[in-house]
């Protein structure tokens, strides 16, 4: 009986047991997966679960977000995930993002899959109009996301409306000028045709190196007043805090890099920021709401981490990662280029083969031309000599008429003596016979002549069909020159992977570092010559605030990077000071 009552209570705390795992889906820049994720994991098991299914290794850029009433929040680390204030739907859905950026893209992102993901995220950023981006550098950005879906540019396969479909271009861009969609393909075609050669990779590089360079990429914005209780915005990105006016998100008023704050603290609404400048004074301002101090704090210790471990020597983890990608990159572009090589050769070869069948078309043409000349020449010999016979009949007949005409005058002679009358009227007709032989004999000698002229003829005739035939023999030969057989080997277009390959390479990756200039003010140019070609069309009316910010900080040589670094020139204490009263 006990032994009964034991195992009914066994059943009945297995059945209020908990399970031990949940389902959670996981939403991707490029696709959503489903996972399982035990009760008893922390934020950071979840995340590494992720990052292993994706094969991503830089994980420290990268954390899952969920919405929080009218916020979003991360997903902490060291937390347990049940234990924080996440959705309570099934499945549990996370955004799988970027949370931190870094500061140069091209010595930072080391894998092609953190870089693809970094590229459809700001990419979308853009098209969203989350990051304000001029219309030159759209177009710019547009053909170089365009090179990285399609490839090299191939008028024969990207005819036009082949980019219809595509949402290239942020709204507000399109809308601030009178152009069609066709003309914006054309610019973007334009653009896109003179990026041949780039792999989809070095497309998706070329398009982050640009936007970092964007006011508004990489920056996390969040509203606060300072003591005065004036109405400012707060940015966190990897260089440091900036103090924005509401109205304008491109250009601060402040800044406070990482490497000068010691402490970041808050107390309920109240932020507390400690300058590493011991004579500087504390400064503080005030958020709106307390879920936002979390995020902000979140935000500004992940940062300046990052910030502080870009200056060290890389941990041994990420020196690997970046000699193992430095390797793959070189052997990628080796491949390419013997690709390229190997293209070139096939392209040479079967132009080659085109050569040779356009001379053997043109060969034949002229085979045909000569056999109708020779025909020709046949059918005019024929003609000449049927000619030629029948002047020599004609000659004869006229010959004997003049013969009987002549035996005709000497019976008139002879009749003559009969009688005076008859005498004269036999002169009379002797005179007309005489006129008449004359004639007779003029004729036959012209016929004569016209005979030996038409014999002429007929031997040049005749010296024209030898050419023929002898033109004919030659083109005969010629084509005798032209292969039958005009397919191409592989085996003559393969290659050896060389030392000198590599050799080469490296020379190429030196001076890579000698053309970052050129290639800068190539893009520059670039940027320039867009602007110019649709500045005629652009509809001034339509611009919004920020549009005319970009454009007064475009006037004045101010960027990004410049008003930073000139920020940053005075003091933290004067900055304090100024931030104060703002």
């Amino acid at each position: 009986m006990a032994g009964v009552l034991a195992a009914k209570m066994g059943f009945n705390s297995l059945l209020r047991r908990q399970p031990k795992s949940f389902p959670v889906r996981i939403c991707t820049m490029e696709s959503d997966m489903q996972v399982t994720c035990e009760v008893r994991w922390k934020g950071k098991d979840l995340l590494d679960l992720v990052c292993r299914t994706l094969g991503l290794r830089e994980t420290w850029f990268f954390g899952l977000q969920y919405p929080i009433k009218d916020t979003v929040a991360w997903l902490k680390m060291e937390k347990k995930v049940l234990d924080q204030e996440i959705p309570r739907e099934e499945p549990i859905t996370f955004l799988f993002l970027s949370k931190f950026y870094p500061e140069n893209v091209e010595e930072e992102l080391v894998q092609d899959v953190t870089q693809h993901l970094f590229f459809l995220q700001v990419k979308k950023k853009i098209l969203e109009e989350e990051i304000h981006c001029p219309p030159e550098a759209s177009v710019l950005l547009a053909s170089y996301a365009v090179h990285a879906k399609y490839g090299d540019y191939n008028p024969a396969v990207h005819t036009p409306g082949f980019l219809s479909e595509e949402e290239l271009l942020p709204k507000r861009v399109i809308n601030l000028y009178q152009m069609t969609a066709e003309m914006w393909e054309d610019r973007i075609t334009a653009c896109y045709s003179e990026h041949r050669g780039r792999t989809r990779e070095e497309a998706e590089m070329e398009y982050l190196k640009i936007a970092q360079d964007l006011d508004m990429y990489g920056v996390n914005y969040f509203p606060i007043r300072n003591k005065k209780g004036t109405d400012l915005l707060l940015g966190v990105d990897a260089l440091g805090l900036h103090i924005y006016e509401p109205e304008n998100k491109l250009t601060p008023k402040c800044s406070f890099p990482w490497n000068e704050i010691r402490n970041i603290s808050y107390s309920d609404k109240e932020f507390t920021i400690k300058p590493l400048d011991k004579k500087t004074s504390v400064f503080k301002f005030n958020s709106s709401r307390l879920r936002v101090n979390k995020l902000v704090l979140q935000l500004c210790i992940g940062n300046h981490d990052l910030f502080m471990r870009r200056r060290r020597v890389d941990p041994l983890e990420v020196q690997q990662m970046k000699t193992q990608a430095r390797e793959e990159r070189a052997r990628k572009r080796v491949e390419r280029q013997l690709l390229q090589q190997e293209k070139r050769l096939r392209e040479e070869a079967e132009r080659a083969r085109d050569e040779l069948e356009r001379r053997l078309l043109q060969l034949q043409d002229e085979a045909h031309v000569a056999n109708e000349a020779l025909l020709r020449s046949e059918q005019t010999a024929d003609l000449l000599a049927e000619k030629a016979q029948i002047a020599e009949e004609e000659a004869k007949l006229l010959a004997q008429k003049a013969a009987e005409a002549e035996m005709e005058m000497q019976r008139i002679k002879v009749g003559a003596l009969r009688g005076q009358e008859e005498r004269r009227l036999m002169e009379q007709k002797m005179l007309e016979a005489e006129m008449l032989a004359l004639k007779m004999a003029e004729e036959s000698e012209r016929r004569a002549k016209e005979a030996e002229q038409l014999k002429l003829d007929l031997l040049g005739a005749r010296e024209s069909e030898q050419r023929a035939k002898h033109k004919l023999l030659e083109v005969t030969s010629r084509n005798d020159g032209v292969p039958a057989d005009l397919s191409f080997s592989r085996e003559n277009l393969s290659f050896d992977f060389k030392d000198t390959d590599m050799k080469r390479l490296s020379m190429e990756i030196e001076k890579e570092k000698v053309e970052y200039m050129e290639k800068s003010k190539h893009l520059q140019e670039q940027l320039n010559e867009l602007k110019t070609e649709i500045e005629s069309l652009k509809l001034k009316e339509r611009q919004t605030p920020l549009d005319l910010i970009h454009n007064q900080n475009a006037e004045q040589g101010t960027s990004k990077h410049s008003n930073f670094r000139k920020l940053t020139l005075q003091s933290t204490k004067t900055r304090v000071a100024f931030f104060e009263e703002l």
